[in-house]
C-alpha cells in the first residue's frame, strides 16, 4: 500500500509532466531533467537543428555537457530549452516565462543574444527593479539575480568555439556558476 508520502511525490510528479505536456503542445521544445538545477536557453539554432535535429547535439552541445561536468553538474542536473519553437518563430515571452517557471531552475543559462533578448522581454517588470545595470541588463558574463534565479548570460557561446581566446573567456562565464547547493 502507498503511502500519504508517496501519493503526494507521484501527485508531484503527474503535475510536473501535464504542465511540460501542455507547453509541447503549444509549440514549446524542451528536453533533460525537468527537476535539474541548470535549464540552458537556446535561440539560435544550428543547421542540423533547424533540419529536426536534437537540440545541443552539436559542437555547442558537446563543449556545454562537458563545462558543465566539469564544474560538477552531472548530465542530469542539467535541461534545455529553445526560445523557438518548431517552425523556428520565436516563442510569446509569457509562454516562455510558464516554460522556465515549471522547470524551475536554480541556474538559468542564455547561450546565445537572441535568448537572453526573449528573457529581457519575459522578465522585463522584473529586471526593471534590478539595481545593478549589468544584472538588469542580462550582460554577457554577468549573474544577474531574476525571480529567485541565478541567470547567466553567455554571449554567443556556439559561435566563441572556433576561437581559442573566445572558448576561454566562456569558460570564465561558466566558471560563475556557484556549485550546487551553495547559496548565491
Amino acid at each position: 500500500m502507498a503511502s500519504e508520502r508517496d501519493a503526494r511525490r507521484r501527485a508531484c510528479v503527474d503535475k510536473a509532466a501535464a504542465e511540460v505536456d501542455s507547453l509541447a503542445a503549444r509549440g514549446v521544445r524542451a528536453g533533460g531533467n525537468a527537476f535539474s538545477e541548470v535549464l540552458l536557453v537556446k535561440g539560435e539554432l544550428a543547421e542540423a537543428e533547424k533540419n529536426g535535429g536534437p537540440a545541443f547535439s552539436g559542437a555547442d552541445g558537446t563543449a556545454l555537457r562537458a563545462s558543465l561536468e566539469r564544474l560538477g553538474y552531472a548530465p542530469e542536473d542539467w535541461a534545455w530549452l529553445l526560445t523557438v519553437d518548431v517552425a523556428g518563430e520565436p516563442l510569446d515571452a509569457a509562454l516562455l516565462r510558464e516554460a522556465v517557471t515549471v522547470l524551475d531552475p536554480a541556474t538559468l543559462v542564455c547561450c546565445d543574444e537572441a535568448a537572453a533578448a526573449l528573457l529581457r522581454e519575459a522578465y522585463a517588470d522584473d529586471l526593471a527593479v534590478v539595481e545593478n545595470l549589468e544584472e538588469a541588463l542580462l550582460s554577457p558574463g554577468v549573474v544577474a539575480r531574476v525571480c529567485g534565479m541565478r541567470v547567466l548570460n553567455l554571449g554567443g557561446f556556439a559561435a566563441a568555439l572556433g576561437d581559442a581566446h573566445e572558448k576561454q573567456v566562456m569558460w570564465a562565464r561558466l566558471k560563475q556558476i556557484p556549485p550546487l547547493g551553495e547559496p548565491f
